[in-house]
Parts: structure tokens; C-alpha cells; sequence
């Protein structure tokens, strides 16, 4: 039996980021983090509330991790 070999493996990896990167091109003032307005001006039927829920380490922004992590629960758009 054949398992992934490493370029299978980089490119799944790659391609399961590409949505939450996509996401953090919303980033408007570059600092890595997607704020709520720059979240809505993207998304404008995000809620604060929803945001909230996204924001996993409560620090009043989403980074990469939490993104992809908010895509995957259906909570953001990929």
C-alpha cells in the first residue's frame, strides 16, 4: 500500500490554506490579522457576534489559523 509521498502531502496542506489565505487578503493595513471592519467590508453579513465566535484567543482579531478554522465550521466563506 502506497501512502502520500511528500509533494502530495505539501500540495493537500497548500490547498486546504488557500481559502484562509484568500480570507487574510482582506487585510488592508498588512498586519498579518484581519480585523472586524476588514472583515466586513468583505463580508458585510458578519456579525459582531459571529466575529466574537471566530475570534478564538479573544485578541480583537482573527489571524490565519482562525480563519481557516471559521471557514471550515461554515461560520465565514472560503
Amino acid at each position: 500500500m502506497t501512502l502520500f509521498n511528500k509533494p502530495t502531502i505539501a500540495l493537500i496542506a497548500l490547498m486546504s490554506a488557500s481559502g484562509a489565505v484568500a480570507a487574510l487578503s482582506a487585510d488592508t493595513n498588512g498586519d498579518g490579522v484581519l480585523t472586524i471592519d476588514e472583515v466586513q467590508a468583505v463580508y458585510p453579513d458578519v456579525t459582531a457576534e459571529a466575529f466574537s465566535t471566530m475570534d478564538l484567543n479573544a485578541d480583537g482579531a482573527l489571524d490565519e489559523a482562525e480563519v481557516q478554522s471559521a471557514q471550515e465550521a461554515g461560520l465565514m466563506p472560503a
